[in-house]
């Protein structure tokens, strides 16, 4: 550990080791898991009153940047995933870009009858066959959404496709389907048994839900999605400008 007190500088001491701290915070080990260094071994490399550390994390933890865990240590409160509404990607590629690794809980592929609804989104017969695609889907540590596609029957998606790639390059490379306009709705809502039981979480605990219609470049529907998300495990940021 290196750190250091500059005492020349008019930054107040305190906010030199909130300094510190917070650059700490930031490493891939602490962010990856590793416990904090404890309170001690800060003071003593810095050569300052235990006190004045106690502050400083004091204050990471009220804003939900360290949590302290009794009997174990302080531990960085890993970030949500962020995912900016102005920017349009898959869940793959969007994971892929900020280093996640994603992985596949459950894949579930079958033909089921267009519900009413479903079928109005679509324009198509009620009871119309359809691919429906169901994923469970997060990162090493847990699940973090639940998703379930529909597809328009004119796609030409089979269930024999490999959908453990990238979704919209299967429909790219294999139907000839290029997506390029996204309609979402976005809400909260309570989770219900069956999402609690699939997102590990509590029935009643928030969750955010998201209703996307997908269109391709001819501006035929191609899919119909929605998606769950746990409340601890993503955020969306909107970026508006004048």
């Amino acid at each position: 550990m290196k750190w250091r007190i500059d005492p020349d500088l008019t930054l107040p001491l305190h906010q030199q080791v909130e300094k510190i701290i917070r650059t700490l915070v930031e490493k891939p080990e602490y962010q990856s898991g590793l416990m904090f260094p404890k309170e001690v071994d800060i003071a003593s490399e810095l050569g300052i009153a235990r006190n004045t550390v106690r502050t400083a994390i004091a204050k990471l933890v009220q804003e939900g940047i360290l949590v302290r865990k009794k009997g174990v240590g302080t531990m960085v409160v890993r970030k949500k995933l962020l995912t900016r509404l102005d920017h349009w990607f898959s869940f793959t590629k969007e994971m892929e870009e900020k280093g996640r690794k994603i992985i596949n809980y459950r894949l579930e592929v079958k033909l089921v009858k267009a519900p009413p609804e479903l079928a109005e989104i679509f324009h198509i017969k009620p009871d119309t066959r359809v691919v429906e695609i169901t994923r469970l889907r997060g990162d090493e540590e847990k699940p973090l959404l639940l998703s379930i596609s529909w597809f328009h029957p004119r796609t030409k998606v089979q269930i024999e496709q490999d959908f453990t790639r990238p979704l919209y390059k299967v429909l790219e490379e294999e139907n000839n389907v290029y997506v390029t306009l996204s309609r979402e709705d976005i809400s909260a809502i309570a989770a219900t048994n069956d999402l609690a039981e699939n997102l590990q979480i509590k029935p009643g605990d928030p969750i955010l839900t998201r209703n996307r219609t997908v269109y391709s470049s001819d501006g035929q529907i191609v899919e119909y999605n929605q998606v769950f998300y746990r409340g601890d495990g993503i955020s969306y940021s909107v970026e508006i400008g004048r």
